[in-house]
């Protein structure tokens, strides 16, 4: 197989990864995990520029959840800052190359600090549209969905929402990815099998490619090869191929 996918047929538009791996690829170097967490940056900077070289206009990662809280502080604390460096080393650099950076997740129980670097990132780069980068950061998809529906029942409750009349696409506007189309393509590396809460309204019709590989170890073939999958894929949607019997 080539480093690229093949043209040939449509590739995804918006393609989401669980980042899976950094700790097991340290602890099999004999490293601390916060130095997987270190590398897995790195990775994300090489995957931003083969997403756009691929053809995928929207990149959503799944950097920490609203469950990794119960991890060790220390790597907690190695989680945040690894986010305000990598968005405040690259910030510059994406917004000259037209990328557009959204942070999606609970902001409420986030250091003031940490909210004014995603502040900054978000108003520096609003007006770009070459390529949207989304990181999921203290995220679950079920948390989303709860302050998705608290938000509709207080627009209900003052009478500027009539619930009779919500559809999904209302819905899907009280979500933290409004602005974003649903889930074309789920990558999952280190080999697990699972989404893990992630994006679960914005995936419900995501092919999934669960991929052997640390995420450390993540690389241009590797995506290139989730993509070769995803286009021969048929995405039927609920419906039947145009060719069926």
């Amino acid at each position: 197989m080539s480093d690229d996918a093949s043209a040939d047929q449509p590739g995804p538009r918006h393609a989401a990864i669980i980042m899976d791996g950094n700790g097991r690829w340290a602890k099999s170097r004999g490293r601390p995990r916060s130095f997987g967490h270190k590398r897995g940056v790195e990775t994300v900077r090489r995957t931003v520029e083969d997403a756009g070289d691929l053809g995928v206009r929207y990149l959503t990662l799944f950097s920490f959840s609203t469950e990794n809280w119960s991890r060790p502080a220390d790597e907690v604390g190695a989680l945040f800052e690894l986010l305000k460096h990598y968005v405040e080393a690259d910030l510059e650099g994406l917004a000259r190359r037209g990328v557009r950076i959204r942070i999606i997740g609970r902001r409420d129980n986030l250091g003031p600090d940490l909210i004014a670097i995603i502040d900054r990132a978000e108003a520096r780069t609003r007006e770009n549209a070459e390529f949207h980068l989304t990181i999921a950061f203290n995220y679950g998809g079920r948390d989303e969905l709860l302050r998705a529906s608290q938000s509709v029942a207080r627009a209900a409750a003052d009478g500027t929402l009539n619930p009779d009349t919500l559809d999904e696409a209302g819905l899907a506007g009280h979500l933290d990815t409004a602005e974003l189309p649903d889930v074309d393509l789920m990558i999952r590396t280190s080999g697990e099998q699972r989404i893990s809460n992630f994006l679960l309204w914005q995936a419900a019709y995501a092919e999934l490619v669960f991929l052997d590989v640390l995420w450390p170890d993540f690389d241009r073939q590797d995506l290139a090869r989730a993509i070769d999958t995803y286009r021969q894929r048929s995405r039927r949607y609920g419906g039947v191929d145009a060719g069926a019997a």
